[in-house]
């Protein structure tokens, strides 16, 4: 299976930028989750790949191939590179039975029959759909459908599976059965997975690395866990997770070293401790330029007194991001709240807690219920809690009171 190459790849229609500047690798047998919210670029950003769009700019390489390049005006058509494209309505031949649509397409690309046979009967036994082999479309059920279209893209044996939201139309149910089938399958196969999704929770359980696009830019692009750990950003830290982050606008009391700052915290003083060097990156001041000579007659610009000590620029806002699974209820806890509602759902339960104007997420193992307004005393665990100066990440720590 080939490694696949973008770099500097945008798309552009008129003054609308779909994609900006896209650079990623994807390296061989890898199941790359292209996430993000409606609009953002990223079923653009597949459909480049496969060829069924033309970027504006940019260079795309899959093997050793170049399929796209704006310069040098290669653009390799969809059919030339050896991909499989699973769309979102499955697009069945609804008057073919289940063994004709997943044997069309490689009589149209006329292997011999009895290669035709055993690649049809190898896939079907893969995705355990031969007992449907006589059947329609229509006498099938959703699951069933999209194993039906998934052996029908895996039968020419394609370097490459793209796949833009296939699960969608699922009931909530069967979506958590194929998620198992489809990381089962990339598995049993060893091919290399390009899947579009606007479902975290997708993204988190199928993904060797996401790919975490906004606005067409590229946000983050690492392992599940790390951009669960370690968010680059404000945006990719409140899009990833149920429920989502806490976020908390913290004010910088002292900077007792490095790695350790006095933060006020819902009025009380805590300590952030961080294994890492804190270094915020504070605005730039306007460059000073060469003043122009003076005109004839003129007197030249006196200097600022010397007393007069420019002004120190101000250090971005802070947030602490804390996941809810850090902020665990005690009998006695160091901070305090009211229940403002309480989600139980069997295994675990969600509790919302109001401090202050501040509702925060805290969930906990088992079926537990508090009374609206209960009082309710937490701590805040772990060395997982973000800080963020301005937008971005800039140390993960823990959180302890004075």
């Amino acid at each position: 299976m080939p490694r696949i190459e973008l770099e500097h790849v945008t798309k552009k229609w008129g003054s609308f930028t779909a994609v900006n500047d896209l650079n990623m690798v994807i390296d061989n047998r890898e199941f790359i989750i292209l996430l993000g919210p409606s609009g953002c670029g990223k079923t653009t950003t597949l459909r480049m790949i496969a060829g069924l769009e033309t970027p504006t700019t940019g260079r795309i390489t899959i093997g050793d191939q170049v399929v796209f390049d704006s310069e040098a005006g290669i653009n390799v058509s969809p059919a030339k590179r050896d991909i499989g494209f699973l769309f979102q309505n499955y697009a069945l031949w609804p008057h073919m039975t289940v063994y004709k649509n997943i044997t069309f397409g490689l009589e149209n690309l006329k292997w011999k029959k009895p290669d035709i046979e055993a690649r049809a009967q190898e896939v079907m036994q893969m995705l355990k759909i031969e007992e449907f082999r006589n059947r329609y479309p229509a006498e099938l059920s959703g699951g069933q459908q999209q194993r039906v279209a998934i052996a029908r893209t895996l039968a020419p044996r394609p370097k490459v599976l793209f796949m833009d939201e296939p699960l969608s139309n699922l009931d909530a149910k069967l979506r958590g059965e194929m998620r198992t089938e489809l990381k089962r399958l990339h598995s049993d196969t060893n091919s290399t997975f390009v899947y579009v999704t606007h479902d975290q929770l997708e993204a988190m359980t199928l993904a060797t690395r996401i790919c975490l696009i906004e606005n067409g830019v590229m946000q983050q692009y690492d392992p599940p866990l790390t951009v669960y750990n370690r968010p680059n950003n404000l945006f990719v830290a409140d899009f990833i997770g149920n429920p989502s982050m806490n976020f908390v606008k913290v004010g910088l009391k002292e900077i007792v070293s490095p790695r350790e700052l006095k933060l006020d915290f819902f009025g009380s003083e805590v300590v952030y401790r961080s294994d890492e060097d804190i270094v915020f990156n504070k605005p730039q001041e306007d460059a000073v330029t060469d003043a122009a000579p003076a005109a004839e007659g003129e007197q030249p610009a006196q200097p600022a007194a010397e007393t007069e000590a420019p002004a120190e620029p101000a250090l971005p806002e802070l947030t602490l991001g804390i996941r809810p699974e850090f902020l665990p209820i005690t009998d006695n806890g160091s901070f305090h709240g009211t229940a403002y509602s309480t989600l139980p759902a069997g295994m675990e339960t969600t509790v919302k807690i109001k401090i202050d104007e501040t509702i925060l997420s805290s969930v906990v193992f088992g079926s537990i219920d508090y009374k609206m307004d209960q009082d309710i005393a937490f701590d805040v665990v772990g060395n997982g809690v973000v800080l963020f100066a301005g937008k971005e990440r800039v140390a993960l720590g823990s959180v302890a009171k004075k």
